[in-house]
């Protein structure tokens, strides 16, 4: 199983920005290098999957670096440029392998949700966990399609929608096992205190 997780260095005032009214650009930082690490670690769970990180911002980041040492099997690879469809689809062109993508706020995916998602591609051409807030939280596709990941509005509540367009369009199948919670806003905080991430 490929499994690829989407990250940025945990620098303040560089991630979680919309949740910096809240916690302050320190505290941001910090609750986003704790959802990587959890991130990383159900994922790790999984004694077949071939796991990526792919960093976005500082590559050689000290804190990418302890992840690498911490889990000996993780590849750590750079996110190419441009917007985030484009940066997914050129993870799914690298692994060229079925695989499943993850950000790193949604620490209620567990490896339950990867086995399903896993499943569904050996049935669809491509598997979704949606997010309540109109995103989705894992993509899974059999092969690269760009058209996926193109005219997204991204960070919008219209992404997984939209996606669904796109999946029409080019006539693929897809299934949806779960639907999901992330950690985008404050109020997001309330129901991340009944978790312990730590």
């Amino acid at each position: 199983m490929q499994i690829a997780i989407f990250a940025r260095a945990p620098v303040a005032g560089a991630c979680k920005t919309r949740l910096i009214p809240a916690l302050g650009a320190e505290g941001a930082a910090q609750l986003h290098a704790q959802l990587v690490e959890k991130s990383l670690a159900t994922a790790m769970l999984l004694p077949d999957a071939e796991v990526t990180l792919w960093t976005a911002g500082n590559s050689t980041d000290p804190f990418f670096l302890k992840q690498q040492m911490r889990w000996p099997r993780l590849r750590l690879k750079p996110q190419s440029e441009g917007d985030l469809g484009a940066r997914m689809h050129e993870a799914f062109v690298a692994t060229n392998a079925p695989m499943l993508l993850i950000g790193s706020d949604c620490p209620a995916l567990t490896t339950a949700h990867f086995m399903a998602c896993h499943r569904a591609l050996s049935e669809q051409d491509a598997v979704f966990l949606p997010a309540e807030d109109g995103g989705y939280v894992l993509v899974g596709l059999n092969t690269p399609c760009l058209e996926v990941f193109r005219g997204i509005n991204w960070s919008t509540d219209q992404v997984m929608e939209q996606t669904r367009s796109r999946l029409r369009e080019q006539g693929l199948s897809w299934s949806e096992p779960a639907r999901l919670w992330d950690v985008d806003r404050p109020e997001d905080l309330v129901r991340l205190a009944e978790l312990d991430i730590r």
